[in-house]
């Protein structure tokens, strides 16, 4: 078969996306990826070369009360108009969406054309596409078992959020030699996503001084973004804190196997590979999630006791610097939230979804 996998806009949709059609091509498929123009999708495709993949014109919603919602109607037109050009030569046998606004042209052309269609929601609630698009495809397929409370008129079924092949658990020693750290010392890992996060690097930043006295006890790998990556260094630098910055990294697998302890945003695809590798976490939910969704999905996490939860407004650094200190002192405390979080690993997610994309391709 030929799937069609509309994803990207964002690491949260993009890397799911990749673990479905890798899961398709292993199993005999030909997938192609449709994403969306932005840098991070082309930085996140590097690692894939074997991958097809074509970018559609396309921006999220703007807001009704903005001149760019004119820009958002002519990229809605241009779109449908590319994705159907590419649909003529791909000639896809479904259409999948991962969620965002890369997935919603793809669906509803592939819709129009009588396709198999189905779109995957990674988070604890369903974002403003998977709303509108999810009572008109075949199946709707879900990260989360309570997210299909609020989608009461769509055909859904659980199959956990789908992980890339390529994380799996790097030898500490072999990881901590690539990048220049201690095994033997604890790591914390900072993290906002495949973009980054402001309001978490500014946090950390600020809490820098408070571990300088532990300068020879802790270390860290920052995923800063683009616009923080230079500063952030800077600041561990006079610190004189062991630390590994980038803006963005194809090496997860390497970071999440040395992580002791993990400052995270809780988008959905994030918190998946966090239980993947079975990591403790201290959450800064991101505060213009639509619907708040991050702290739904938090929340998740926080009552099986694998994650604490900080609000980004009211954390002090003093109150982010606890929190990660407790976790690291507290051998019996880390290793129960490290057991938590691994407890809540969907298994064989991607497996679970390309057979549900087989499975409606069978019943046409």
């Amino acid at each position: 078969m030929k799937i069609a996998i509309a994803c990207g806009g964002t690491g949260g949709h993009l890397f799911p996306g990749l673990a479905v059609a890798e899961e398709l091509r292993h199993r005999g498929h030909d997938t192609l990826l449709l994403v969306s123009a932005k840098q991070i999708d082309a930085l996140a495709l590097k690692g894939a070369d074997d991958q097809a993949s074509h970018a559609l014109p396309g921006i999220g919603w703007p807001g009704i009360f903005t001149p760019r919602v004119f820009t958002f109607g002519m990229s809605l037109f241009s779109s449908w108009r590319e994705c159907g050009q590419v649909y003529r030569d791909f000639q896809p046998t479904a259409v999948v969406g991962m969620g965002g606004f890369t997935s919603a042209i793809p669906l509803l052309l592939g819709r129009h054309l009588h396709l198999p269609t189905l779109i995957h929601e990674s988070n604890a609630i369903p974002g403003r596409v998977t709303r509108l698009i999810a009572p008109l495809v075949n199946k709707t397929l879900l990260g989360f078992d309570s997210c299909a409370n609020y989608l009461r008129r769509a055909h859904c079924v659980v199959t956990g959020t789908p992980v890339r092949r390529g994380l799996g658990r790097i030898d500490r020693a072999v990881a901590a030699e690539k990048f220049g750290l201690n095994p033997a010392l604890p790591i914390v890992l900072v993290m906002g996503g495949s973009q980054g996060a402001h309001g978490i690097n500014q946090l950390v930043l600020k809490a820098l001084p408070l571990w300088h006295a532990q300068r020879d006890e802790v270390q860290f790998i920052h995923l800063a973004g683009q616009v923080d990556a230079n500063i952030s260094e800077i600041n561990f630098r006079r610190q004189r804190l062991t630390a590994v910055v980038r803006a963005f990294s194809t090496e997860m697998e390497h970071f999440y196997s040395l992580a002791d302890v993990v400052i995270s945003r809780s988008g959905a695809a994030s918190l998946t590979e966090l239980s993947h590798y079975g990591l403790p976490s201290v959450l800064v939910p991101y505060p213009a999630a639509a619907d708040d969704h991050q702290t739904f999905n938090a929340r998740i996490f926080q009552r099986a006791g694998a994650s604490r939860i900080l609000v980004e407004s009211k954390t002090t650094p003093e109150e982010l610097y606890a929190s990660v200190a407790e976790i690291l002192s507290n051998t019996s405390l880390r290793q129960g939230m490290a057991e938590a979080s691994a407890k809540l690993a969907g298994e064989d997610a991607a497996k679970r979804v390309a057979e549900e994309i087989e499975a409606s391709c069978n019943r046409t």
